[in-house]
């Protein structure tokens, strides 16, 4: 059988960054907890973004619930929340004892509708904030999400977990609300093998963030604890892959751009197949390459012929309002998130992917239409 082909798997540099900055942190004995790595991976990504601070932490999900912890989020608040998403978005509210209320998608992004937001929020006045998502590296509607929070004083949070590289408007995704989050997990376009990082202007909060993820442990000499902390910091050695990684951010976009418009210009000619939706304003970081089809082929028959000849692909996410744990929360929206689920799939988009693997993948796709 042919070689395996992802759909996005780790790819570290070839010029060796990550071990430059582990054998440091070997070298020095400085393992765990925190360290130099930790340190310069905060600054580097906080100036990457251009972000005031960031802290960085044991994932993603970490990130997202001590923004929601940051942003007052508490017992019974209520948090709109994008629908068409990985469940890793959703869980902290839960974890918070907090409301979901999941927002519908639009066709021209993907993301949050912001007609569907401001119908919420005409719902649910009491709103305490908004997490929004940029789903496989496609930017959100930020001028109108940022003016529908500004005039109902509700704090954003944005999930730029598949978004880092991603640009709406010249600024990078995951700097327009009050706190962003990055992902490093496996998948993602740089990834530490698993992490995140949370950024924000605020430097007050980030410090607070700071503090709760390593324990609350109170300035003194004994251990104490004031509040409830929560053990999520990034090790010095998941960190040092990290700022290796950052160096090679902008290439991994590149290539991902690359095998975005491959498959763009071998299959959009199919009958029923339509891409993932170009906005001038979103300066994508393509994290993954997907489509929609409405024709005769169905997503499954495709994912099913690629699996047969060891090519992964994946159906896109399973909208949340739509899962057995979350179906009992409201949703706001005319039901976009279900047909993208319905007819979308996600194509191979490693980076480490070759022309020849690409040429397979297309060729193994148009045989479905012939």
């Amino acid at each position: 059988m042919a070689e395996r082909i992802f759909l996005s798997s780790p790819h570290m540099s070839d010029e060796g960054y990550e071990q430059q900055y582990i054998k440091e942190a070997f070298d020095t004995n400085w393992i765990a907890p925190l360290g130099t790595n930790v340190n310069g991976f905060e600054k580097e990504l906080a100036a990457k973004v251009g972000s005031k601070d960031a802290a960085a932490l044991s994932s993603g999900t970490a990130a997202i619930h001590l923004a929601l912890k940051a942003a007052g989020v508490e017992k019974d608040d209520i948090v709109f929340c994008s629908t068409l998403t990985f469940s890793a978005t959703a869980n902290p509210i839960i974890y918070q004892n907090a409301i979901p209320v999941f927002i519908d998608s639009d066709y021209e992004t993907w993301n949050m509708s912001p007609e569907a937001l401001e119908e919420a929020f005409e719902k649910y006045p009491q709103v305490k904030a908004v997490l929004l998502v940029h789903l496989y590296g496609l930017s959100a509607d930020m001028d109108q999400i940022t003016a529908l929070c500004t005039k109902h004083n509700v704090a954003l949070i944005e999930d730029a977990a598949e978004s880092l590289g991603t640009y709406y408007k010249g600024q990078h995704t995951g700097t327009f609300g009050d706190y962003g989050i990055f992902s490093f997990n496996g998948n993602k376009i740089i990834t530490t093998s698993g992490g995140g990082m949370l950024v924000s202007n605020n430097e007050e909060r980030i410090a607070k963030a700071r503090f709760w993820a390593t324990q609350s442990r109170d300035q003194a000499r004994h251990y104490q604890h004031s509040e409830l902390g929560f053990n999520y910091r990034m090790s010095n050695v998941v960190a040092g892959i990290g700022r290796g990684q950052l160096k090679v951010l902008d290439d991994r976009v590149a290539k991902k751009n690359y095998i975005y418009n491959f498959y763009k210009s071998n299959l959009s000619n199919l009958e029923g197949v339509e891409f993932m939706p170009d906005n001038e304003w979103d300066k994508p970081n393509y994290w993954l390459s997907a489509m929609t089809l409405t024709g005769k082929v169905r997503p499954l028959e495709v994912m099913d012929t690629l699996e047969k000849e060891n090519i992964e692909s994946r159906p896109v996410w399973k909208p949340m309002h739509m899962q057995p744990f979350f179906e009992k929360y409201d949703f706001v929206g005319t039901g976009v998130s279900e047909e993208l689920f319905e007819n979308g799939i996600c194509l191979p988009s490693d980076t480490k992917i070759t022309d020849e693997q690409l040429e397979r993948v297309v060729k193994i796709i148009r045989g479905l239409w012939e």
